[in-house]
């Protein structure tokens, strides 16, 4: 039996692991699926306050009396559970990224975005905390594997991200911890992440390190969605 602590990306909650818990608990695991402070039901306790670390605490309780935690962040979720790897290593028995990468030390999600859609999100957010939920619509590429009925689900459940958690980032550590970290590809297939690692690619280039394996998941952004039995089986 592992311990799973499973960690949703932007606009989502912990119904997002529904399907992968299921999955994982049918298997005989412990899982604790974490809906992040200002999202989903915990959408009331949004404030102009809530911000990375918030969230990095929202995890670190759901870990509360377990051990050798296998710490699963999907997206976004990459700051908080990269912070909390960082910082309690002793903690984790493997970090798994589901189509995402830690952020390089100070680099925040909306600084990782292009310029376009970074003037988009702050001139959607104008004086508010919270960046409202994209119009999701079935389509390729990132939205690959979804159906109308997936989108609909999301649709209806997404709720808006707090700003710091889109616009605050985290200082790394000089030596990261060598906890075994998986990343779990779907939408980049993983030769062309290892030509990026090899070109010296800052982002990319920290991923080269011997903790670091790398599994394929072909299909869009949201393989809990489009993929969860597969993604379940690969953790």
């Amino acid at each position: 039996m592992a311990n799973y602590v499973l960690v949703p990306g932007f606009w989502l909650g912990a119904w997002a692991w529904d399907e992968v818990a299921r999955e994982l608990r049918a298997a005989g695991h412990r899982v604790r699926a974490v809906t992040l402070t200002g999202l989903a039901e915990k959408a009331g306790e949004l404030s102009p306050e809530v911000g990375v670390e918030t969230h990095v605490a929202d995890i670190l309780a759901a870990m509360d009396g377990l051990e050798d935690v296998v710490l699963v962040g999907h997206s976004g979720a990459s700051v908080p559970v990269t912070a909390v790897a960082d910082r309690n290593p002793e903690r984790l028995s493997r970090v798994v990224y589901v189509d995402t990468a830690p952020l390089p030390s100070g680099v925040a999600v909306i600084d990782f975005n292009d310029e376009d859609t970074r003037q988009a999100w702050r001139a959607q957010v104008g004086d508010g905390y919270a960046l409202d939920a994209p119009s999701f619509e079935p389509g390729e590429g990132r939205f690959a594997g979804l159906t109308e009925e997936d989108w609909a689900r999301i649709r209806a459940k997404a709720t808006p991200q707090p700003w710091g958690a889109v616009t605050q980032s985290v200082q790394r550590p000089g030596r990261i911890p060598p906890t075994p970290k998986t990343m779990v590809a779907s939408t980049m297939p993983v030769a062309v992440i290892r030509q990026l690692i090899a070109s010296g690619n800052p982002a990319f280039a920290p991923l080269g390190t011997p903790e670091w394996t790398f599994v394929e998941l072909p299909t869009g952004h949201w393989p809990m969605f489009s993929r969860p039995a597969d993604l379940a089986a690969l953790l």
